[in-house]
């Protein structure tokens, strides 16, 4: 079967020059989005993101804020600078790049950042408003996701969606969205019984567990939809994903690569919420 491949760069790149036509539109109203983005420690794969993000901004026209603080800092200290943030009218989005370390309370901090900056979705707010479908902001994966199938030109609604992975940040939200989408969606996890024959229903099938080629050619049916959000690195250096791309991509309808796939349209998200929450802010 040839498969079409769903080419997250491509489309990001073409999402990005339209939000840069837009930054400029609002330019010429006096107004430029601003993103805060906060890094607590040196994880160097949390540096790479955060590069990646001010990259972007510069790209479209975002103003970039970035505060690198110490490995030791004081929650006191964080919850103080996001209180600052969320005062601070030339900032329209705050980003806390996960995760922090140990002796920081995660749920606290995503809690302080004000739900109409918080560009990641994650606030409790934000994530009750998806449950009822009234959001203003999706988690940028899943969200991303979404513009990938539509994109495409594949229709979810009445498909069957197996979602594999229920963390809040992807498989939690990716369910949300799918059902808005009038999707039937099944969420597996490391309890699931029976997971090969699930996965092997599904029309579409999302794969976000942070195993390296788990999903392989039995657990896919012919002609489906595979979307892998995996990113694994290799003792060489390399990148897998989820999903055994070489034995899957001759059965699927559809796929994904890694890298190339999701990662590029979850930044790009980033960057069309920013935009969006300035607008909430300055219209």
């Amino acid at each position: 079967m040839a498969y079409k491949l769903l080419n997250g760069k491509d489309l990001a790149a073409r999402m990005k020059a339209e939000m840069s036509e837009e930054v400029k539109r609002l330019a010429d109203n006096g107004i430029t989005p601003g993103l805060a983005v906060i890094i607590v420690g040196n994880d160097p794969a949390s540096r790479i993101y955060v590069n990646s993000k001010k990259r972007d901004c510069a790209e479209v026209g975002i103003r970039s804020f970035e505060y690198a603080l110490p490995e030791d800092t004081k929650e006191e200290e964080l919850l103080g600078l996001i209180d600052a943030l969320n005062q601070d009218e030339a900032v329209d989005g705050i980003l806390v790049q996960l995760p922090i370390p140990g002796h920081l309370d995660e749920a606290k901090v995503i809690r302080r950042i004000d739900p109409s900056k918080d560009v990641d979705a994650f606030h409790p707010f934000n994530v009750g408003e998806l449950m009822i479908g009234k959001h203003a902001f999706a988690p940028c994966t899943p969200a991303g996701i979404m513009e990938l199938i539509k994109d495409a030109g594949i229709s979810v609604e009445g498909k069957n969606c197996v979602v594999v992975g229920r963390s809040n940040i992807v498989g939690k939200p990716m369910t949300m969205l799918m059902l808005h989408a009038n999707a039937t969606v099944t969420v597996c996890h490391s309890r699931t019984q029976n997971l090969k024959e699930i996965c092997k229903s599904a029309d579409i099938l999302i794969a976000a567990i942070g195993k390296s080629k788990f999903i392989t050619s039995e657990y896919v049916k012919e002609g489906a939809v595979v979307i892998d959000v995996g990113i694994n690195r290799t003792p060489d250096g390399g990148m897998t994903g989820d999903v055994d791309f070489e034995q899957v991509c001759d059965i699927a309808s559809a796929i994904t690569p890694v890298p190339g796939g999701v990662g590029p349209m979850t930044r790009a998200m980033l960057l069309k919420n920013t935009i969006k929450a300035c607008n909430m802010h300055k219209s």
